[in-house]
């Protein structure tokens, strides 16, 4: 599913770019998301800064937040042509990316408090649109929990549904996840001890990949990014202790998560929502999709059905299905949540 590791040689090319913030060599130009190769705005929260980035004026103010694994960069293909009409913010929690170590444990109440804190820091005030990828959905709803008075409308987009979807589903998906903060702390103490990172199972007949190819995203590099924004990512991700530590305790706090969601469902009223929907759940690459067995075909379809039960939530919702996407619709279909986030603004923006 994985790609193999980007020569890290590029890091010298980035150092260049990001200092200079101007062309690179004779005649280019810095790629257009080399944005997120660098630090945006550090946001005091609590005695640590989130990194936020803006693009973009008006209001409602769209708020992405990315999946498990992932941090703003996952945006970089929707939220420059939604900046061009409204403000768009993505950023990167706690620990991940650019931002500081957070407070312990990383749980979804936790994430969402930080990210209104760091927005009202930031002179950004509500309402928003509330766009949340994978985990990310996670916290968005969590969020509107807390703070719907702030809340103009929702977009999940292939979200996970585990908290909506049947016992049985839930148990096997925590089965699966068990081992991955031990596999992180792994990784972890093997930078804090400046070794190797350690190499992880790819699966049946697949090489070997190292924590930092292994985890983050949907695998590096990544062939929407310019090999520059490859380059400064991959180094992050074999470099940062504090990145391994947060998404270990991401992980580990997903069940509280889920209880905290079914504990707190909560009425959108006439709020918009729009659930994306790809019917490829956890497929990171549409050409190392699984084959169609009875297990898998039951599985996406149960996960479509779980995803439909947040129509509930409001009296203006709908799911919206993609053509032709993995799980990252930002990437391989972007005009598909691009139309559904300005479908949601033109709504909120109705009286």
């Amino acid at each position: 599913m994985r790609q193999s590791r980007i020569v890290f040689r590029m890091a010298v090319l980035i150092c260049a770019i990001a200092v200079s913030g101007q062309q690179a060599g004779s005649g280019g130009s810095s790629p257009a998301d080399m944005v997120y190769a660098r630090p945006g705005q550090l946001i005091s929260v609590n005695g640590f800064r989130l990194n936020l980035y803006c693009m973009g004026s008006g209001s409602p103010t769209v708020v992405f937040d990315s999946g498990w694994g992932d941090w703003a960069p996952a945006w970089s293909k929707v939220q420059p042509a939604i900046a061009k009409w409204t403000r768009a913010c993505s950023y990167d929690r706690a620990g991940t990316g650019f931002s500081d170590p957070g407070r312990m444990p990383r749980t979804s109440v936790h994430i969402a408090e930080e990210l209104r804190t760091a927005l009202h820091h930031a002179g950004i005030g509500g309402p928003y649109i509330l766009v949340g990828h994978a985990f990310g959905g996670d916290n968005v709803r969590t969020f509107a929990d807390l703070y719907m008075n702030e809340v103009a409308g929702l977009v999940l987009d292939e979200a996970d549904p585990t908290d909506v979807e049947l016992a049985s589903m839930r148990e096997e998906e925590h089965r699966g996840h068990a081992g991955i903060p031990s596999d992180l702390r792994e990784c972890r103490n093997a930078i804090a001890a400046h070794k190797p990172l350690p190499a992880q199972d790819s699966g049946p007949g697949k090489a070997p990949k190292t924590c930092a190819q292994q985890f983050f995203f949907r695998g590096l590099p990544e062939a929407q990014w310019s090999p520059e924004l490859n380059a400064k990512i991959l180094e992050i991700a074999q470099t940062k202790i504090a990145m391994y530590d947060a998404y270990s305790s991401e992980m580990e706090q997903t069940a509280a998560d889920e209880i905290y969601l079914q504990q707190h469902r909560r009425s959108f009223g006439s709020r918009p929502i729009r659930v994306l929907t790809s019917g490829n759940h956890g497929v990171g690459h549409l050409e190392s999709k699984p084959p169609d067995t009875p297990k898998h075909v039951k599985y996406e379809k149960e996960t479509t059905l779980a995803q439909a039960r947040w129509l509930e939530l409001s009296s203006n919702a709908k799911q919206i299905f993609t053509h032709n996407s993995s799980e990252y619709i930002q990437f391989d279909e972007p005009e598909t949540l691009i139309n559904a986030v300005r479908e949601v603004y033109d709504q909120a923006k109705r009286p």
